[in-house]
């Protein structure tokens, strides 16, 4: 742990909205705990999170869409991803009357948002929804019009579903979106979910359940109709746990298993492994040991999964190289 008394330490992190809920918890709780820490983060989308961190602008970035081969090679400043903790996207909608949970077919989604499904009332909608009265209103899709990783999470996703949408938009933290309203953040997309009748949109699950939003089931690779919840992530990031490599960039998108949540994923911080700034590069190497800790333990009671166990045996050991 950080000796008492040592000198007093403000560090700057920005990136995802997808995990700000527990980050926002985690920094708050370390830092009073260690009274000479002062962690500041903000929640700017994975894009800024990665731009921010590779310039060198901030201390730290924090992101859910690993960065490329590209993005890696041409960083100004060299980092490591560090999972913390893992999450699902949920399917939200705002439909007048209709009170039932909804079922999505990948396929479904990605073509809503490819603009061939167009009303509320379409057939292959009613199709996974016997016996609910869906109305023939026009769907306004809603999308995250900054650089997104829970936009790579989706699209991963809807790469893997959709071979119609991989060759027409395909997965990234922006992509061109054919048809639809942008928002800013989880944030914005979750309001204008709330305030705008008939429309559809994509959040991480905590964004969800903190609005009192409808989400709907997705269809796994299983065949399954899966609600979103720690243990349908903690089933789908099983199989990765076991054969994660070593700088932990892995998809866990509809993963096998009858009980996996098909959009889960894991979020990382960005960590300098070369930081100019010693004493701040010890601090962040004690916090990292922190979650671990007790950071981990909180993870649920925000719907978000812990790091599986053999995940956070290796998530130690490279914290080691954090200097």
């Amino acid at each position: 742990m950080l000796a008492a008394g040592a000198s007093a330490q403000n560090l700057n992190g920005a990136g995802a909205t997808f995990p700000y809920p527990i980050y926002s918890k985690w920094f708050t709780e370390y830092s009073a705990a260690h009274s000479n820490v002062k962690i500041n983060y903000q929640s700017i989308g994975s894009g800024g999170g990665i731009r921010q961190v590779t310039e060198g602008t901030v201390d730290f970035g924090a992101s859910d869409g690993p960065m490329s081969d590209e993005q890696i090679a041409g960083a100004k400043v060299k980092v490591m991803h560090i999972p913390t903790v893992l999450g699902a996207v949920v399917p939200v909608y705002n439909i007048p009357g209709v009170n039932k949970e909804l079922n999505f077919s990948g396929d479904v989604i990605a073509d809503i948002y490819l603009g061939k499904i167009t009303k509320w009332n379409d057939a292959r909608i009613a199709k996974d929804n016997p016996g609910v009265s869906l109305p023939g209103n026009a769907i306004l899709p809603v999308y995250r019009s900054d650089g997104s990783g829970t936009t790579y999470i989706f699209t991963d996703y809807l790469s893997k579903v959709s071979s119609d949408w991989t060759s027409k938009v395909g997965k990234n933290t922006s992509v061109k979106w054919p048809t639809g309203i942008g928002q800013k953040g989880n944030e914005g997309v979750a309001g204008m979910v709330r305030q705008s009748p008939y429309s559809f949109g994509y959040v991480e699950l905590i964004y969800a359940v903190q609005n009192k939003m409808s989400y709907g089931l997705v269809k796994n690779a299983a065949g399954k109709f899966v609600k979103a919840s720690t243990a349908g992530v903690t089933a789908a990031a099983a199989a990765a746990a076991k054969s994660m490599p070593a700088d932990y960039r892995v998809s866990i998108t509809n993963a096998a298993g009858a009980e996996s949540y098909p959009i889960s994923s894991f979020t990382w911080l960005l960590i300098p492994t070369h930081s100019t700034d010693p004493a701040k590069a010890k601090v962040l190497a004690d916090f990292l040991g922190w979650m671990l800790d007790h950071g981990e333990a909180e993870a649920s009671g925000l719907t978000y999964a812990p790091l599986p166990k053999p995940v956070q045996d290796m998530v130690r050991k490279s914290i080691a190289n954090v200097k």
